[in-house]
């Protein structure tokens, strides 16, 4: 098969031929036809999180196609159904977190150290083929192509989490930091479940695409959001924490900043100075939360209440979409075809 072989930390990707796998117990087999680029998979590349521990190095985690083949005592997934994967796939069952029988999700990757994470320890979906565990995976709605269903197997997973976990009420008012691959979809999921939306960006030509995908306000940090009257909610969806601890200078007392995003460069702090012990505010942590809540993001935009924004690549032009992701060039999601 082909696919986009990383040769070593740094080395740019490159599109070669590889052996099939074959689906093993409670594995699938999916030909794969799309795979969204995440900036953890750049990240991962570069060596900036630890580089794949398989040879050859085949990253990815956002991949839509169809089951080819069953491995032994697969019962939940038949050959022809169109399904997404995941980034973790299981967990080891026995160590003290996972005796906690607590649902599969991002948490249960970073907590056991035996877990089993698509392009991390275990070949991932930029490439033709790709074995996962069928569990893992899941149904795509019928009508909902391929490429716009890859971005919404993380970044929209992820977005429509960390929504969930703010749990707003009715009447709040919901700021989004940061319109890219993440942002743009939290700002649409926000605004299809009804709430005041703001958008908090620090680039101007953002401003008209993000009131475009439902903001109803568009400001550039946390000093414009408190004079634009705050918010109940923050999601940070965008990679920087310093720009994350300035948007605390917007949040509403009993307010929620949700972290959904990951700065691998600084920390992120509340200033002795701040007065969020007073307000009863609360810092939550925010990543795939469960597979039905991928589910909902995934039906929201089969019924075409959210639109994941999407450059699409040929595989041969896999190298491309990587740079261009890397420095921050796509609207706002790359995917390539296989």
């Amino acid at each position: 098969m082909k696919a986009a072989v990383i040769a070593a930390p740094k080395a740019p990707w490159e599109i070669r031929d590889v052996p099939t796998p074959e689906p093993g117990p409670g594995e699938v087999l999916v030909r794969v036809r799309a795979c969204g680029v995440c900036h953890n998979d750049v990240w991962t590349a570069q060596g900036v999180f630890p580089f794949p521990s398989f040879s050859p190095a085949i990253t990815g985690h956002e991949a839509a196609g169809e089951v080819v083949a069953l491995g032994p005592g697969v019962t939940g997934r038949r050959v022809g159904d169109r399904v997404g994967t995941t980034w973790v796939q299981e967990t080891c069952g026995r160590c003290g977190y996972c005796r906690r029988n607590l649902p599969l999700t991002g948490q249960s990757g970073m907590n056991c150290a035996e877990s089993v994470m698509t392009g991390l320890n275990t070949q991932g979906g930029h490439a033709e083929y790709v074995c996962v565990k069928a569990a893992s995976t899941v149904l795509l709605p019928d009508g909902l192509d391929y490429t716009t269903a890859a971005p919404v197997l993380c970044a929209g997973y992820t977005a429509w989490s960390a929504l969930r976990a703010a749990r707003p009420q009715p009447g709040e008012r919901v700021a989004v930091l940061g319109v890219g691959g993440l942002g743009h979809m939290a700002v649409q999921y926000s605004r299809a479940c009804g709430f005041d939306t703001v958008a908090i960006t620090g680039s101007p030509d953002k401003h008209e695409l993000a009131l475009g995908l439902g903001a109803r306000a568009v400001v550039a940090n946390g000093t414009e959001l408190r004079e634009a009257g705050g918010a109940d909610v923050v999601l940070v969806t965008g990679i920087s924490y310093r720009s994350a601890a300035d948007a605390l200078q917007g949040l509403l007392p009993g307010g929620r900043i949700v972290l959904a995003a990951i700065d691998p460069n600084d920390s992120f702090t509340v200033g002795p100075a701040s007065a969020f012990w007073s307000m009863r505010q609360q810092v939550i942590g925010a990543t795939h939360d469960g597979l039905r809540y991928l589910t909902e993001a995934l039906d929201l935009v089969a019924r075409g209440a959210v639109t994941p924004v999407h450059e699409v690549f040929a595989k041969e032009d896999v190298a491309e979409a990587v740079s261009r992701t890397a420095a921050g060039d796509v609207r706002f999601r790359a995917v390539v075809t296989y």
